[in-house]
């Protein structure tokens, strides 16, 4: 049954990541800017962008059918749903038993397809090559992701990210190479998913290099807002899978308030040093061609097989 205590905790957990995820993005945008030495962005900028799309009027092009209409409001809510589930601030939320790894990424691929499907509804030119390479993209990631999912799995028995979270913030401090392996992999997977340099670049105003952005040309008003809120939030779930998993010091486990207090200036720090280091990888790597992105994420698979490898030969039961 569900406590009074657990449901405000999760109900928390829900609004800080709504909250939280902007300011994600205008903090990596602050970074990329003084990296570049350029003049940086307000921290708030996302709030702005997200206040004047939910005022603005919806256009629809010519002949869109529901899925495209309907498509923001999903993709956000797959968003807003595994933003949920991932242990952040506690592993004892009412929607931890929920937080398996595989359903996770179920939750992301239900997103991209989606999000793809609606993008090549209208029939442009531009959101049907952006809606057939974000499948391309998610086609050859969600290999590496699961990879790295079963080598965190041999660690902890299991494939909850609850369960993992807690076996790994319980055992002592080592550096183990399948888990270094496993983290690399991971990275390069959230820098293609959340089309981050150096395989898609968010701030590219041309068409033809576009992948994200040329699924949403058709979009405005409150549903580019909700879209782009959703990327937001995707970027925010991936920072705290990757902490949860291979950082995860300073999350609560229980579900008492005071827990998850304590948990936030650890959790905002975290995505504050993330966010710095995302910046420093897209200011220092060029963005590469769409032709070369299968060899980037294979990179990414090679290297997780390596460290579920590494686990399973060389670790065995430590």
């Amino acid at each position: 049954m569900i406590s009074i205590s657990g449901l405000i905790g999760q109900i928390f957990a829900i609004a800080l990541a709504l909250l939280l995820a902007p300011v994600l993005s205008g903090w990596v945008g602050q970074c990329r800017a003084w990296f570049q030495n350029r003049t940086a962005p307000p921290l708030l900028q996302p709030y702005y962008m997200l206040h004047k799309l939910f005022h603005k009027d919806v256009v629809l092009a010519h002949g869109a059918s529901s899925l495209f209409r309907s498509a923001p409001f999903v993709v956000f809510g797959c968003m807003v749903l595994a933003c949920a589930i991932i242990p952040a601030l506690s592993t004892d939320l009412p929607l931890a038993p929920a937080a398996d790894a595989l359903a996770l990424v179920g939750v992301f691929g239900l997103a991209r397809v989606f999000i793809s499907l609606a993008a090549m509804d209208v029939g442009t030119s531009f959101g049907t090559l952006g809606g057939r390479r974000e499948m391309l993209v998610g086609f050859l990631a969600e290999p590496a992701l699961l990879m790295v999912i079963f080598t965190l799995a041999m660690i902890a028995q299991s494939t909850s990210v609850t369960t993992i979270v807690e076996t790994l913030a319980h055992r002592e401090f080592l550096v183990f190479p399948s888990l270094a392996f496993a983290g690399i992999a991971f990275t390069m997977v959230s820098l293609a998913e959340n089309a981050r340099v150096p395989v898609d670049n968010p701030a590219t105003h041309l068409e033809l290099t576009m992948i994200h952005e040329a699924m949403i040309l058709e979009y405005s008003g409150r549903h580019l807002a909700l879209i782009e809120w959703a990327a937001s939030l995707k970027l925010y779930a991936y920072s705290c899978l990757g902490l949860a998993l291979f950082f995860p010091w300073g999350i609560a486990e229980g579900e008492r308030f005071s827990g998850l207090l304590l948990a936030i200036p650890m959790l905002v720090l975290k995505l504050a040093i993330g966010g710095f280091l995302l910046a420093g990888i897209e200011t220092i790597n060029a963005k590469l061609r769409i032709f070369r992105a299968p060899e980037f994420l294979g990179t990414a698979f090679m290297l997780a097989v390596l460290g579920l490898l590494v686990r399973l030969m060389l670790e065995g039961s430590a």
